[in-house]
């Protein structure tokens, strides 16, 4: 897959731990139509450790199928080498059009082992970290980065430009800092300068989570693409409803509760399938939530997903919010 074609869908998905497995994945390509079905999708995190040391649940995170690919996976770590080894078992195993490299989780134990958005403060090692992955594979290369580790320390220009020299194909920018995590608002402003400091292309990430913050974002940074990460929570819609709307500007109507019915139903049975009963089931009732969050009787629903203890239980509840009509 060649950058060029990685942009010719630019509303993506974001990689997150927890959320985009193969289920989700693979129900958002489910939603997009023919011509949209190259859109690239990203792995949730995989540690190039865990890679070198054959782990085998972090293995397990390389496994696709046919219906989430084109896929990036993401991997993480902070030795050059290791890191770079990672790169290269990744491309042999077959199924990644993109290496994708994570320099933005704010996560407390990524951080503290060195790794995600701790790499902000050591732009030397970013200069040995980037080319040795480079240098490794022949697959398009991404980099995910936050503005910086805090507001004294906003260096997102300086790590793209490492980026960009170091033979980085793209950039995704999440318009905070570590120190933020997910609070405050993203810095469009700062993403800009992104923008305009770098030629490779720059997706903007944070906040965008309807047709008006996308018109934002790209108004002001001048990206090329973006990136949603918790919109998408409950809401595999917004994937190709963006992209519609920034294709060709037309706004298409929201999902009805019959929609979400029908989604959650294919996600609890994906989420059972490829991860069994005990544990699909428990990790769709977090998806649950978020699927009935603002619903006349969420509340209640919510209460009754995180007492159900097999699928079926599960599609009896499901069932049940059809009466919300």
């Amino acid at each position: 897959m060649t950058v060029k074609e990685i942009f010719e869908n630019p509303v993506f998905p974001a990689p997150m731990a927890g959320v985009t497995d193969s289920a989700f994945r693979s129900i958002v390509r489910d939603l997009l139509p023919e011509n949209e079905k190259n859109l690239l999708m990203f792995s949730e995190m995989v540690s190039s450790n865990g890679i070198h040391f054959r782990n085998e649940n972090t293995l397990e995170m390389l496994e696709t199928i046919p219906e989430e690919r084109p896929i990036a996976i993401q991997i993480f770590g902070n030795d050059p080498e290791i890191c770079a080894e990672a790169a290269k078992f990744v491309e042999d195993f077959g199924t990644a059009a993109v290496i994708d490299f994570n320099c933005g989780c704010p996560a407390p134990k990524i951080v503290k082992n060195g790794d995600g958005s701790a790499l902000m403060k050591n732009p030397e090692l970013l200069k040995k970290i980037f080319p040795a992955i480079r240098k490794a594979t022949k697959l398009p290369f991404s980099v995910k980065i936050r503005l910086g580790f805090d507001e004294e320390n906003l260096n997102a220009v300086e790590i793209a430009k490492i980026a960009e020299e170091s033979g980085v194909d793209f950039i995704a920018v999440h318009g905070r800092t570590r120190q933020q995590f997910y609070s405050g608002k993203a810095n469009r402003e700062e993403i800009a300068k992104v923008k305009a400091a770098v030629k490779i292309p720059v997706i903007a990430n944070g906040d965008i989570k309807d047709f008006e913050t996308l018109d934002e974002m790209l108004k002001i940074t001048g990206a090329d693409g973006v990136m949603i990460g918790r919109a998408m929570q409950g809401n595999p819609f917004i994937i190709p409803g963006l992209l519609h709307y920034f294709k060709t500007g037309e706004k298409k109507s929201p999902p009805t509760l019959e929609d979400k019915i029908k989604v959650m139903r294919r996600h609890l049975e994906r989420l059972i399938k490829f991860k069994g009963e005990y544990t699909g089931i428990r990790e769709m009732r977090k998806h649950a939530a978020w699927y009935t969050k603002g619903l006349r009787g969420g509340a209640e629903f919510r209460n009754l997903f995180n007492k159900a203890e097999t699928g079926e239980d599960f599609l009896k509840i499901i069932e049940k919010l059809k009466d919300l009509h």
